[in-house]
C-alpha cells in the first residue's frame, strides 16, 4: 500500500512540475522585460547596418521605436505590457514595402534574437505570434 501511495505522490509532484513549466510564457522564454530589450537593441542595430533595409527607418525617432517595439514584442509575448503604438497600417502606409524587403526584417529579427542566444523554436514562437501583422505591412 505505501508503494501505490509513494508512486501517487510522485506522479503527483512531476504534474505539477509539468504544469509549472508550462505556466512560463515566451516572454519568460525571451528573458523577461532585460531579454526583450536586449533582442530590440540588437533588432535596431542589425537594421542600422543593412543598406537595403536601413532608408525605411532613416527619418525614425529611434528611441521611440525602441519602446514600441519593445511594447509589441512583450505584448505578443504574453508578457505584462500593453502596445500603444500607431497600427501596423498607419505605420507603414506610404512605404511600398514588398516581400522580400519585408523577409529581410524579418532575417534581421532572426539575427538579433540568435544574437542573443534564443533558441530557435523561442524565435519561431515570436515570429508565428508576429505574422498576423504582415499584410498591413506588405504593400506592393
Amino acid at each position: 500500500m505505501t508503494i501505490i501511495i509513494k508512486q501517487m505522490l510522485a506522479v503527483a509532484a512531476l504534474s505539477a512540475m509539468v504544469s509549472f513549466a508550462q505556466a512560463d510564457t515566451l516572454y519568460d522564454d525571451l528573458g523577461g522585460q532585460q531579454g526583450v530589450a536586449n533582442i530590440v537593441d540588437d533588432y535596431i542595430t542589425e537594421i542600422s547596418f543593412d543598406k537595403n533595409i536601413y532608408p525605411f527607418f532613416k527619418n525614425t525617432d529611434v528611441e521611440r521605436l525602441r519602446t514600441k517595439l519593445q511594447e509589441q514584442f512583450c505584448m505578443v509575448s504574453n508578457g505584462p505590457c500593453e502596445y500603444t503604438g500607431d497600427t501596423m497600417e498607419a505605420v507603414h502606409a506610404g512605404m511600398q514595402i514588398d516581400k522580400s524587403q519585408f523577409n529581410r526584417v524579418v532575417e534581421l529579427l532572426q539575427n538579433a534574437m540568435t544574437s542573443q542566444g534564443v533558441s530557435y523554436a523561442d524565435q519561431n514562437r515570436l515570429i508565428q505570434r508576429l505574422a498576423p501583422m504582415r499584410p498591413a505591412i506588405i504593400h506592393r
